[in-house]
């Protein structure tokens, strides 16, 4: 059994963060002391890295909640992972895009040269960048 401060020790996730989850349904309520402490069991903390992980893989909590109950249902969650990877595939394209730019705007900046520097000029019209590299 885990105290929520033990919890939040063993998996690096906030106290508040968890009774947030709890909160919304993510993280089952766990059971009570008879001082009213939250008592937390092992499925407990593999549920929150379970979360943790797919925070840190940039899923939703939508997704997560989906991808918990898939997974209780032992059903495929490839079509998650698949919308996802395209998501990011395009943020990649939108990044790399204004990478581009930037990389175009500090080389027309002439190194240093003031009167030459067209940062401030590009940034006041969007008509003089390159590529699309909005979001």
């Amino acid at each position: 059994m885990f105290s929520i401060g033990s919890l939040s020790k063993a998996t690096g996730c906030k106290v508040e963060t968890i009774r947030y989850y709890e909160k919304i349904g993510l993280m089952p309520e766990p059971a009570r002391s008879e001082g009213g402490q939250r008592r937390y069991h092992r499925h407990h903390l593999d549920r929150l890295q379970f979360i943790r992980h797919g925070r840190a893989l940039g899923f939703t909590l939508d997704d997560i909640r989906e991808l918990l109950d898939l997974s209780a249902s032992h059903q495929h969650a490839d079509s998650i992972a698949r919308r996802h990877r395209d998501a990011v595939q395009e943020r990649i394209r939108s990044l790399t895009a204004l990478r581009n730019e930037l990389d175009r705007m500090i080389e027309d900046c002439a190194h240093g040269h003031s009167g030459e520097c067209r940062v401030i000029e590009t940034l006041s019209d969007h008509g003089r960048c390159l590529g699309d590299h909005d979001h």
